[in-house]
C-alpha cells in the first residue's frame, strides 16, 4: 500500500493506516527531537505533541506525498514550542553516560563530543534545529528548509551563523586565557 492511500485512509479515521505512516519515521523524529532539545524526556514529549498535531491536522494536509516532510515540520515546531516554554523555567541538567569509542585515545573523543555538545547548547533552538537536521541526521538543506517551513536561503543563513557561533565557542573553550599564579607568574 502506497503512502497516498495510507494518508487517505488515515484521513477517514483509520488508526492502523496512521500507525503505518508514522512507525517508519518514529526513530528519525525522536533523534531529531533529542538533538534539538538535548533532553530525552522533553524530546519524547515533543514527538508525542507532533504526532497529536499530525492526527488532528491530517485532513488539512494538501499534498499526501509530502507527509514525511510535513510530519518532520510538525515535530520540529513542537520542539521549538517546548524550547520556548522551557526558557521560562529553570534549566534541569541530566548527565547521560557516553558510549566509549574503541579508539585508543578515548579521552580526546569524549572531550571533542563534549565540546560539540556545549557548542550546540549555546545555539538558539532555531539554529540548533538546522544543524541537527542537516549534519546529525544527514538531511539535505532543501529538505531541512521544507521540514522547518522556512526558505532554503534562511536555512543556509541559519546554518552559516550557527557554525560560526559553534566555531567561536570551540575556540574560546580550547584557548583559555592564562591564569595568573601568586608570585606574578603566568601558568
Amino acid at each position: 500500500m502506497d503512502q497516498r492511500e495510507l494518508v487517505e485512509r488515515a484521513r477517514r479515521g483509520d488508526h492502523d493506516a496512521f500507525a503505518g505512516l508514522v512507525d517508519p519515521a518514529l526513530a528519525r523524529l525522536d533523534a531529531a527531537a533529542r538533538l534539538i532539545l538535548r533532553d530525552p524526556e522533553l524530546a519524547r514529549d515533543a514527538v508525542q505533541e507532533g504526532l497529536i498535531r499530525a492526527w488532528r491536522d491530517l485532513p488539512g494536509l494538501r499534498e499526501a506525498d509530502r507527509f514525511d516532510a510535513w510530519l518532520h515540520r510538525l515535530t520540529v515546531n513542537a520542539c521549538l514550542d517546548v524550547a520556548r516554554r522551557r526558557r521560562r523555567r529553570p534549566i534541569e541538567v541530566e548527565i547521560t553516560p557516553l558510549d566509549a569509542p574503541t579508539a585508543s585515545d578515548v579521552s580526546s573523543h569524549l572531550a571533542d563530543r563534549e565540546l560539540v555538545d556545549q557548542a550546540l547548547r549555546g545555539l538558539d533552538p532555531g539554529h540548533r534545529a538546522v544543524v541537527a537536521l542537516h549534519y546529525l541526521l544527514g538531511m539535505p538543506l532543501p529538505e531541512v528548509a521544507a521540514s522547518l517551513g522556512i526558505p532554503v536561503g534562511t536555512a543556509k543563513s541559519r546554518l552559516h551563523y550557527a557554525l560560526a557561533a559553534m566555531r567561536r565557542s570551540a575556540s574560546v573553550e580550547t584557548d583559555p586565557a592564562p591564569t595568573p599564579v601568586p608570585g606574578g607568574q603566568v601558568a
